[in-house]
């Protein structure tokens, strides 16, 4: 196999893209990089400004905000990447005065590489697929304080079809999330959230010397509803959001993630306006975002699109969520 490692490059170098399109150079590797990537047309269109935000997105990003939920969801989640296609699905169950429980499973599919001799002729087929699965759990505790939690099980799967010498690589390893919101502070709509993400053991997959540590991120956000302060009008709202995040392992280097909501109730339905910008630190692409949603009985429909460009000089394709409750 060693003959033919050079073949490979291609794919690894789609993996490396995909797991952290803009890495920052000075900063120490981390595995599991993929964990990082966006979930969800709401976060997308925020700019990831999340941890302060309720909702069933939540469970990517902040799960103290699924204790807001009053009744069921499933949620179906779809984006593409500079390299690579996520799918992503959740259950949620929601009972009021107790919280809500979830699971989530999500698949990064970085794509296949013909594996191929000296002399061109293809030999098989190199596959390499992340998996999340996520159990959530969030309550709401002295009216104004909303705390969650995750569990995670992170799998980096690398498998070869055909004539391999090599049938492939796994490695597995599980993570927690953990993160708190107050709501209305001091009297005022204003929210502030907190959490730490993927905290967990080192992500092992040919030996413990090639270990990286997972991408442990800490986050403080605050959100605030403006229209709300100089107008009665209900069917109205404007939210403006602010986040900072950092490394847990190496901080000094936060990223900012700035993001507005506009939403109206129309005729019994729920339109949403959103745009968020990324000012990032190496990991995230820096630039803006935009996104609308509309909920109209039960079903929920959300799409958003980044505009910064990625390293191959092109914008991501949109990102789509659906929802249905029941």
């Amino acid at each position: 196999m060693s003959g033919t490692l050079p073949r490979w490059l291609p794919l690894v170098c789609a993996v490396l893209v995909a797991a952290s399109p803009l890495r920052a150079q000075s900063a120490p590797p981390e595995g599991g990089i993929f964990l990082l990537l966006p979930v969800g047309a709401k976060a997308v269109a925020l700019g990831r400004a999340m941890t302060a935000q309720p909702g069933a997105e939540s469970v990517f990003w902040n799960p103290a905000g699924l204790s807001e939920l009053s009744e069921g969801r499933l949620l179906l989640y779809r984006g593409d990447y500079v390299a690579g296609s996520g799918t992503a699905a959740s259950g949620l169950m929601s009972r009021a005065g107790i919280g809500a429980v979830g699971l989530t499973y999500q698949l990064l599919d970085v794509g296949e590489q013909d594996l191929t001799d000296e002399q061109g002729n293809v030999l098989g087929t190199i596959t390499v697929r992340n998996h999340l699965g996520v159990a959530s759990v969030a309550t709401r505790v002295f009216d104004r304080l909303n705390i969650g939690f995750n569990f995670k099980v992170v799998q980096f799967r690398q498998s070869c079809r055909g004539q391999c010498l090599d049938a492939g690589v796994t490695a597995t390893t599980y993570a927690v999330d953990a993160g708190i919101q107050f709501t209305r502070l001091a009297g005022l709509p204003l929210r502030v959230g907190a959490m730490v993400a993927h905290a967990g053991p080192r992500f092992q997959i040919r030996n413990e010397e090639q270990a990286d540590p997972l991408p442990t991120r800490m986050r403080v956000s605050a959100a605030y509803e403006v229209l709300g302060q100089f107008v009665e009008v209900t069917e109205l709202e404007l939210h403006v959001t602010g986040e900072v995040e950092d490394r847990w392992h190496d901080p000094g280097s936060p990223a900012l993630y700035l993001g507005t909501e506009f939403g109206a109730v129309v005729e019994q339905a729920l339109l949403v306006a959103r745009a968020g910008y990324v000012k990032g630190n190496g990991e995230q692409l820096d630039g803006a975002a935009v996104g609308v949603g509309l909920r109209y009985d039960r079903f929920d429909v959300g799409v958003a699109k980044s505009l910064a460009a990625t390293i191959t000089g092109e914008t991501e394709p949109v990102h789509v969520t659906f929802g249905l409750v029941f």
